[in-house]
């Protein structure tokens, strides 16, 4: 998920580390927070194999700024990894929202459309927090307010999302027009 968002956020601008660093916050930092012992060796393996280039520029006061930015190889990576997107990654809604934050950079309308094809198809799974004999608990079925909740939380957000995926699969299948 670093990497991909990494690669993602560089296919859009060439950044500075720490601005990189605030952009991968902005997206998922509050679950899954991105420290300075993750990023920079993750950008560091991605340098060494030839994804992102780095040069340096004058920074704001007098040390320079170590600038990172996308190679043809790291776009090329980009690409795979949005095309045949793990399958955690369609399963976790934290990893399928950054899979999501950078679909659009693949050029292709029915490989995007795949990729929410997946994700539909896992909602629609029959599934549940919590078991009672090996059957799925609904929130009307359990005694336990905390856990109806969650429960009729998850359905909303799941209805909702299913709704939206259905729409942006038919949109993508018809002809394109200028996006904004």
């Amino acid at each position: 998920m670093l990497e991909l968002s990494i690669l993602g956020f560089l296919a859009e601008e060439p950044l500075h580390g720490y601005e990189l660093k605030e952009r991968i916050k902005a997206l998922s930092g509050h679950v899954r927070p991105v420290s300075d012992g993750a990023l920079y060796p993750a950008i560091a393996r991605l340098i060494k194999a030839g994804k992102l280039d780095q040069h340096e520029e004058p920074g704001a006061s007098a040390a320079p700024r170590r600038i990172l930015s996308l190679t043809d190889a790291g776009r090329e990576e980009l690409l795979e990894r949005l095309r045949h997107p793990k399958q955690a990654e369609i399963t976790d809604q934290v990893r399928f929202n950054t899979v999501l934050s950078f679909l659009r950079h693949l050029p292709d309308r029915r490989e995007q459309a795949e990729v929410l094809r997946r994700r539909l198809d896992f909602l629609n799974a029959p599934t549940s927090f919590f078991y009672d004999g090996g059957e799925p608990v609904r929130a009307e079925e359990t005694d336990d307010l905390f856990r109806a909740g969650m429960l009729r939380v998850a359905r909303a957000t799941g209805t909702a999302e299913r709704a939206w995926l259905t729409e942006a699969i038919e949109t993508l299948g018809q002809p394109s027009r200028t996006r904004r």
